[in-house]
């Protein structure tokens, strides 16, 4: 077989583009793919151009900060132009309400309006933002509550603005909290704020036995204005306190009017709870929210080992002592933390768990002494009884009662809670001389069983 020459090849070549339907197709073909390789190159300029100008921070609902943009977004802004008002309201809202019942009195309501899902455009200072609020498909495996993010998106020029934003809404939120202080609980894997935050309680309202309180005060203090000082020595940056003694002695209360002073939260768990596992617990201690008290209550429940379902239907907490041990100070514990724990039943405790680093102070908070009937008949009846002669009767009278007795030959004298006594003069609000005569009401009922 003989190869054709180069000349039979352009001839034939040629032959093919005068063909007017090969060089139509070919034609539309080579403008076809000019086109698309045209278009490509403009999206990726344009995406380009896009990243080079503009900037975008992504909020997740999961951070602290999530409520304290939609807190700022939610505030009132001033318009320099009738077009500026038009562009950058916020149309579509979304409504949170709480609830808070009073005593004696309705359920109040309060509402706080926040911008909804969808775009907005607002302005800051010099700065126009684009705000994008978005549900996402996923959920949390825990809650099943969607994921949510705010992005803010703003040109490259002004993504210093970012930083004030954030700034102002953390003042906000920290405005909103003033006075206050928000107690957090367990929900899933999480911490929550358990109801709306509480008005701060002042230390002064807590009355201990003498010493006790000033006691704690301090050492919280020196603590947290040494932590150069544990860096330095290498021992973790933590502080524990167990308060143990019989119910009703103001432990709880305590905890709540420090933090309170300290401007801290109190993030609680209660280790009795079903449902509040080994793990559980570790992982919430990792997340503990910033300046906030670890408040463990009933600390002797992961002692008690009850695995039968009751007729109530409980079978018993499911925090384990070594579970309780290794959040506390194991390899996942948490620094900068300072824990209280409480009880009821010390007795029930092993010396494992009480010892230096795990719990550095250990105070009773007992029965109610002389010395705190007499500051809360002050805290109550100050006003009426300006020459103390009425404390003195009632004194007098817990006295005979028998409730400030000491113990002798092993017996144990029977002895009144704080709660108690407070429980007393609110039934009395503006009668001391009631209080005096229905003193004997303090002394503890002993109930037996029916055969």
């Amino acid at each position: 077989m003989s190869e054709a020459s180069p000349t039979t090849s352009l001839l034939n070549l040629n032959a093919l583009l005068d063909n007017p339907v090969f060089a139509g197709g070919f034609g539309l073909a080579s403008l076809g793919a000019a086109l698309a390789m045209a278009r490509k190159g403009a999206i990726a300029s344009a995406g380009m151009i896009r990243r080079r100008l503009i900037v975008n921070v992504e909020i997740s609902k999961k951070d602290p900060a999530y409520p304290w943009i939609l807190a700022w977004l939610s505030q009132p802004r001033e318009y320099t132009s009738f077009l500026e008002k038009r562009l950058t309201r916020i149309n579509k809202l979304a409504v949170t309400t709480a609830t808070t019942t009073t005593p004696n009195g309705p359920t109040r309501a309060s509402f706080f309006l926040q911008p909804g899902y969808g775009r907005h455009i607002v302005k800051h200072k010099h700065a126009y933002i684009s705000v994008n609020r978005e549900k996402q498909s996923t959920s949390n495996l825990n809650t099943g509550e969607p994921h949510e993010t705010v992005e803010l998106t703003t040109l490259y020029a002004h993504r210093h603005i970012f930083e004030d934003i954030f700034t102002e809404a953390r003042e906000i939120a920290m405005q909103a909290n003033e006075g206050k202080t928000t107690v957090y609980s367990v929900r899933n894997f999480d911490w929550v704020p358990l109801g709306e935050p509480k008005r701060k309680r002042p230390l002064s309202s807590v009355v201990l036995d003498e010493g006790i309180k000033e006691g704690i005060v301090g050492d919280v203090k020196d603590f947290l204005e040494r932590q150069q000082w544990y860096i330095n020595r290498g021992i973790p940056y933590r502080r524990g306190y167990l308060l143990h003694g019989p119910p009703g002695s103001g432990k709880s209360s305590f905890i709540q009017a420090l933090a309170g002073e300290l401007d801290y939260s109190v993030a609680m768990v209660n280790l009795s709870e079903l449902g509040v596992t080994d793990d559980k617990l570790a992982f919430l201690l990792t997340k503990l929210p910033e300046r906030t008290i670890l408040l463990l209550e009933d600390v002797d429940s992961a002692f008690i080992n009850r695995t039968k379902r009751g007729s109530d239907g409980y079978n018993g907490p499911t925090v384990t002592f070594s579970g309780l041990l290794n959040a506390l100070d194991g390899l996942s514990a948490s620094e900068e933390r300072i824990a209280f724990l409480t009880t009821n039943h010390i007795e029930l405790l092993d010396p494992a768990l009480i010892r230096p680093g795990r719990v550095d102070m250990l105070i009773r908070i007992g029965e109610a002494t002389r010395l705190q009937a007499a500051h809360m008949w002050d805290n109550f009846y100050g006003d009426v009884d300006q020459d103390g002669t009425g404390r003195e009767r009632f004194l007098a009278k817990l006295d005979a009662l028998g409730l400030f007795a000491e113990a002798k030959d092993g017996e144990q004298p029977q002895r009144t809670s704080t709660a108690a006594i407070q429980g007393l003069f609110l039934f009395h609000k503006e009668n001391m001389e009631g209080s005096i005569s229905m003193a004997d009401a303090l002394i503890p009922q002993k109930f037996e069983a029916e055969p």
